[in-house]
């Protein structure tokens, strides 16, 4: 990987061997490795048995997980916030498995869509809730610093399933709860909402 980075400076016009490249490719591997960790991570392991049997039927919530990815078409970052919610049958996740599962997903070169799915359909398979409910809200730097360059632009995806997709107000319930929308520390408030790279330039 370290070659491919010094191959990969010297085609973008730098000297590799330049002082302050020189350790350059050994930090990018390093940093590639940690952000796409989830590819060796096991979520059986992550979770490590923490599902409990518990007698409780209402709305379960981990709203504001800040998360990192980055998007499979351009290499870039999506950062922003995830909450999850679901309705419990018989089993209750530990609340730090949640942040946990959603960083698995999000260290691995993704899109948007897909994450947020991965996400629910593993709290669902998991516990079998009566409901479950991912909502994910990001800035898209494939999105704000080239392409179209709308900085105040960001994507929101949901998956609804159960209670959560048959019942309008568990629904509008959530929803009112997780107060869409958090700000990103470091961007303005956005005004507009804009929808996820789509790899085609």
């Amino acid at each position: 990987m370290q070659e491919l980075i010094r191959q990969l400076l010297a085609g973008l016009g730098e000297d590799p061997r330049r002082e302050g490249l020189l350790d350059t490719p050994k930090r990018v591997e390093k940093a590639y490795q940690f952000l796409t960790s989830g590819y060796k991570a096991n979520i059986d392991q992550v979770l490590n048995n923490a599902l409990f049997t518990v007698d409780y039927s209402e709305m379960v919530i981990v709203k504001d997980i800040d998360f990192y990815s980055l998007c499979e078409h351009h290499l870039l970052p999506f950062f922003g916030k995830c909450h999850v919610a679901y309705i419990p049958s018989t089993k209750v996740i530990g609340l730090s498995k949640i942040p946990r599962m959603v960083d698995v997903f999000a260290r691995r070169l993704q899109v948007q869509e897909r994450l947020t799915n991965q996400i629910a359909d593993t709290i669902r398979d998991k516990i079998s809730p009566l409901g479950v409910a991912v909502v994910m809200e990001a800035t898209h730097l494939c999105m704000a610093m080239r392409g179209v360059e709308k900085q105040n632009s960001f994507c929101v995806t949901s998956a609804m399933h159960g209670g959560f997709r048959d019942s309008a107000r568990t629904r509008m319930e959530f929803l009112e709860l997780i107060k869409l929308r958090s700000p990103i520390p470091g961007l303005r408030e956005p005004t507009s909402a804009g929808l996820a790279c789509v790899g085609d330039d």
